[in-house]
């Protein structure tokens, strides 16, 4: 089960990045604000799994 949440955040964190990028392209401030949301609950997920392992 671990595994499997950590590779859904991985997965977030990607994504974020690539809606952050092509936000940019486009001109469109929400695709760049929806990757920095989807980037930051990504990283958030994958901290607190490693929280909790320890």
């Amino acid at each position: 089960m671990k595994a499997l949440k950590s590779m859904y955040c991985i997965f977030a964190i990607f994504f974020g990045v690539f809606m952050f990028v092509y936000g940019g392209y486009d001109d469109s401030p929400g695709a760049q604000g929806l990757g920095v949301i989807i980037v930051a609950l990504g990283i958030t997920g994958i901290v607190k799994g490693r929280k909790k392992n320890t």
